[in-house]
């Protein structure tokens, strides 16, 4: 008998050498797996002496149509775009979609985990805080409801992880930014809610170097979601500092732009790529306003469809039983060419 404590089903998976969601499904219905694996898993619960909450095992997943959608903010309308293409997904699948938004906050995101157990869901799929979220509540909870992540991962956690390659993002449109014109500054918030950011900002600094440019990033002041504003204010200090040493500016995100742009013109600052413009501005997810602003920004197109059907898809095969090793699927951007750059 091992003298290891095992607390959780997902320390025991550990242990055990077997997925979180094979043990969960085994819990549920030892015939529900292969019996190879059934063997596996009853050897290391004598081995480990661990016995699951009954309470959680009780959670019949299946016993409802309902899948839950969690996102960090539904008012962005990059996460509204994601949430809308996942929702149809899973009503063409003939599942009740249940979309709730956290608001930023982690507890609130802990309630929704807490309350959508309660509902007994046949799986879900979350974009997760990320550096904000309570990691450990968010394994909890995948440990006894079928869950793919999505837009931001918590690594080995869930069945799946399905999102934008945001390395490949930026590196895509410095290159553009750089062939085109004056190689860009980097515009971003001090302290980001989006979870993407930082990953957005290092591989700025990696692909400036990497073609021989000196970067350059400014990061200003502002927190929570009001990115337009933050932008807006944070723009004018840029623009009026006297520091910038190009004429061309590469935002953390489109939301950031549209702020930037608006400082643009409130200073008397003509943006585009056309002979006779002060700087050019772009930015970067494809927010579905972008090819609105005045002028279109130019920047890198999230594939919302093809990111929302892959997670769909992803979670469905884990609620009709098939079992497959944690994954994670990364997409590649598209760089989007419009009139600010």
């Amino acid at each position: 008998m091992s003298q290891v404590k095992i607390r959780n089903m997902e320390e025991f998976a550990s242990v055990s050498g077997i997925s979180r969601p094979t043990v969960s499904k085994y819990f549920n219905d030892p015939d529900s797996v292969r019996p190879s694996t059934r063997a596996k898993i009853e050897a290391a619960l004598e081995t480990y002496e661990y016995r699951p909450n009954i309470f959680a095992v009780n959670q019949n997943r299946k016993q409802t149509k309902t899948v839950g959608i969690l996102v960090p903010y539904l008012a962005d309308p990059v996460f509204a775009e994601f949430a809308r293409n996942i929702e149809q997904r899973c009503v063409e699948l003939g599942y009740r979609p249940t979309i709730f938004s956290s608001h930023g906050v982690q507890q609130t995101e802990n309630d929704i985990l807490d309350n959508l157990l309660a509902l007994k869901p046949a799986g879900a799929l979350l974009a997760p805080l990320g550096r904000e979220s309570d990691v450990a509540a968010v394994r909890a909870f995948c440990d006894e409801v079928p869950t793919v992540l999505f837009d931001s991962n918590i690594a080995d956690t869930g069945l799946a992880f399905c999102g934008m390659d945001n390395p490949q993002f930026t590196r895509l449109i410095v290159e553009y930014l750089c062939r085109s014109g004056q190689p860009p500054c980097f515009f971003e918030m001090k302290t980001p809610a989006n979870p993407n950011a930082r990953k957005r900002r290092q591989s700025y600094l990696e692909a400036m170097r990497t073609l021989g440019f000196e970067p350059q990033v400014f990061s200003v002041a502002g927190e929570g979601w009001h990115f337009e504003e933050i932008g807006r204010q944070g723009g004018h200090k840029v623009l009026t500092s006297g520091e910038m040493r190009t004429n061309t500016v590469l935002c953390s995100n489109d939301r950031l732009a549209i702020g930037f742009i608006t400082a643009c013109y409130e200073l008397g600052m003509s943006v585009g790529r056309a002979e006779g413009c002060a700087i050019r501005v772009a930015g970067q997810d494809d927010h579905p306003f972008s090819r609105y602003t005045c002028p279109p920004l130019t920047t890198i197109a999230q594939d919302y469809d093809t990111v929302s059907k892959h997670a769909v898809a992803t979670l469905f095969r884990a609620i009709e039983g098939e079992e497959f090793p944690y994954e994670v699927n990364l997409f590649e951007g598209k760089l989007v060419m419009r009139d600010s750059a």
